[in-house]
């Protein structure tokens, strides 16, 4: 799911140089089979090349603040991408030095401290970023993950709901909610995710991933169908990248940890870097090690 915006589309666009393969897979408490693996994209030539070519405006053109700012918060979109989020990192908070009220780059520092699990200061990020402006639909997202991950899931799901409100076609915002109100309310979430599918788009691919929690289709179903409108190597990049973080999920809801494990790997594997599930996917699998040590130390 891209939800991050970018007015450099035709910088960030991927080569479409990989290939896919079958194979059999199986792992933990249960079959992976049939899997799709593409192989994982390369960093864009063009990227990396725009990436010089900010390095070179910014260290010898003369610019007052407010283009300074742009031109890092720019350079920072695209260090993201190509996944160096220390540099991003970075280049944002230069970025709000020298223009306190640039809303995004509060989004994007919400987003790394949510990887990195420092999510006080993430909560304090996306806080900002609605002060600036209210109707950022996406720091309400951005918000409600951090507070998900955060252990606060009553909070996360009123954030993701009024998330979700704004387009209820949508199956991405329905299962995020959905993911959060099962923290809350496992049996509840179920009965309100019933709900939500009657609208959600059904030329979306994702409302199949709906069906898989809903126990409508099963894991082999929605596997057989992943190729299905799939026109280039990029397209089935993103929808891999996004099917294996939520089976991801699906197996550790079940308890079915080794699975998800792997899973969230497959996910990991793609390098669609600014996809929300390829960002979570690492924390996913450092809060199942932190689980696995904890329940070694109980012993």
């Amino acid at each position: 799911m891209n939800i991050f915006k970018t007015l450099f589309v035709s910088v960030l666009a991927l080569s479409s140089v990989a290939c896919s393969s079958m194979g059999q897979y199986s792992a933990g408490n249960g079959q992976m089979g049939n899997l799709i693996l593409v192989e994982p994209m390369p960093a864009n030539m063009r990227s990396q090349m725009a990436l010089a070519r900010y390095n070179q405006i910014l260290g010898q053109v003369e610019l007052d603040d407010s283009q300074r700012a742009d031109l890092l918060y720019q350079r920072g979109m695209l260090y993201d991408s190509v996944g160096l989020p220390g540099l991003a990192q970075f280049d944002f908070s230069m970025a709000l030095k020298l223009k306190p009220n640039m809303a995004e780059a509060y989004n994007f520092i919400g987003i790394h401290h949510t990887q990195n699990m420092e999510f006080i200061l993430a909560y304090e990020a996306f806080d900002a970023t609605l002060d600036i402006d209210p109707g950022h639909d996406y720091a309400f997202l951005n918000r409600g993950i951090a507070l998900y991950y955060g252990g606060r899931p009553e909070l996360a799901v009123e954030d993701l709901n009024q998330f979700y409100h704004k387009d209820e076609s949508d199956p991405y915002r329905a299962l995020w909610t959905y993911i959060a109100e099962s923290e809350v309310d496992a049996k509840q979430a179920k009965a309100n995710l019933k709900q939500s599918r009657a609208s959600l788009s059904a030329s979306n691919w994702a409302t199949q991933l709906v069906d898989l929690f809903l126990g409508t289709i099963n894991e082999g179903q929605l596997l057989s169908n992943l190729l299905v409108n799939i026109k280039n190597q990029q397209e089935l990049a993103n929808r891999l990248c996004e099917a294996y973080f939520y089976l991801g999920k699906f197996h550790a809801a079940k308890g079915q940890k080794a699975v998800a494990s792997n899973y969230f790997k497959l996910a990991l594997s793609t390098n669609v870097y600014e996809f929300v599930e390829h960002r979570y996917a690492r924390l996913e699998l450092d809060l199942l090690r932190e689980k696995a040590r904890a329940r070694m130390k109980t012993q």
